[in-house]
């Protein structure tokens, strides 16, 4: 087995053919106008722990959408205090869940600004999973729906559903609290743009050039500063979406040495993912028992979810189902648990 310290070194030496752009710029193309506003979004302020059907409902409303934010909340986080929803999950609303309208969603990670902007001008709407300290307030995640940019200003204008509407924020700040959920974005689009929209992304249609995109992007930031957490951080989600989980956990390990947000294991979950593929279980129910004991993140299925995957692998059949069914019970909705319920069930 490679030293933890060799194979980070290796990490950072990793390079994989084909991958995008190593870096974000400001810079913005000139094809775009210097001012853009989004028309059509909504604008309801959100509800307890709902900036994500909240966001995700007015961006809905460009294309009609008639019913507010509750509407979403009720499949999404059944339970009022859930502190989650994932992105992955809202997409699923859309694309399941709203019948009555021609619009889908997918989830990407590794954006840059300029293609916020491309989206926006090209009348896609676009949702962002970032940090947020707003004043009052420790770190969080928070979705943020854009409505606009001025590049003379260097400011985007947003739809937060916290704040209200126009809220600007800085290019920088923008940059600097996305890349905190490895600038992770939502896009919305009608069926007969379907062809438009993979164009305007490029090689990141494909998810798994995404993927390679996107660790890309986290190991230049990590060159440039090996003490920088979310760069790890980003990186161990990306090995996951790529399926090398002990490159995963390694850099996850890494990320966890330097700090991350006590809030962090509410939102993102790879690192439980990297930690299951390697057999590391009792990482897996000490940072479950991290959720449960903080004040919040017992509030989260993903909590129970990956507690009974733990249990499982280490052969605690009863534990696990129990988990599970916490899971389920939580949110009816949760896919992953119901499944790997299922599974153990049909090994029993």
């Amino acid at each position: 087995m490679l030293k933890p310290r060799l194979l980070l070194l290796l990490l950072l030496a990793f390079g994989l053919a084909g991958a995008g752009a190593l870096a974000q710029t400001n810079e913005q193309s000139e094809d775009l106008p210097d001012i853009f506003r989004m028309p059509n979004l909504g604008a309801e302020y959100q509800g307890w722990n709902n900036c994500g059907p909240a966001a995700l409902t007015n961006a809905l409303k460009h294309f009609g959408y008639a019913d507010d934010q509750y509407r979403a909340a009720k499949w999404l986080k059944p339970n009022n205090e859930d502190k989650n929803v994932s992105a992955w999950q809202m997409a699923e609303f859309v694309n399941t869940q709203v019948p009555e309208l021609p619009v889908y969603a997918l989830v990407r990670d590794g954006g840059t600004l300029e293609l916020l902007q491309r989206l926006m001008v090209n009348g896609f709407p676009v949702v962002i999973e970032k940090g947020y300290e707003p004043s009052g307030f420790t770190w969080m995640g928070h979705y943020l729906l854009l409505s606009g940019y001025d590049e003379a200003l260097r400011e985007f204008n947003s739809m937060d559903s916290f704040k209200g509407p126009n809220t600007r924020y800085s290019y920088d700040e923008i940059k600097k609290y996305w890349q905190h959920f490895n600038y992770k974005y939502i896009v919305l689009y009608t069926v007969n743009r379907e062809e438009e929209l993979m164009a305007l992304l490029g090689d990141d249609a494909d998810e798994w050039q995404n993927q390679i995109n996107a660790l890309e992007l986290a190991r230049a930031e990590a060159i440039v500063d090996q003490e920088d957490p979310h760069a790890w951080f980003n990186m161990g989600s990306s090995f996951v979406g790529l399926g090398m989980y002990d490159a995963a956990a390694q850099a996850y390990d890494k990320a966890i040495s330097l700090g991350l947000p006590w809030r962090m294991f509410w939102y993102q979950f790879g690192a439980w993912e990297a930690y299951y593929h390697t057999e590391r279980y009792d990482d897996m129910i000490r940072i479950s028992r991290q959720n449960q004991n903080d004040g919040g993140g017992q509030y989260v299925e993903e909590t129970y979810y990956y507690l009974g995957m733990a249990r499982a692998g280490r052969g605690e059949a009863s534990k696990a189902l129990e988990n599970f069914n916490i899971a389920l019970a939580f949110n009816p909705n949760f896919s992953p648990a119901r499944e790997a319920m299922e599974r153990l069930q049909n090994r029993l």
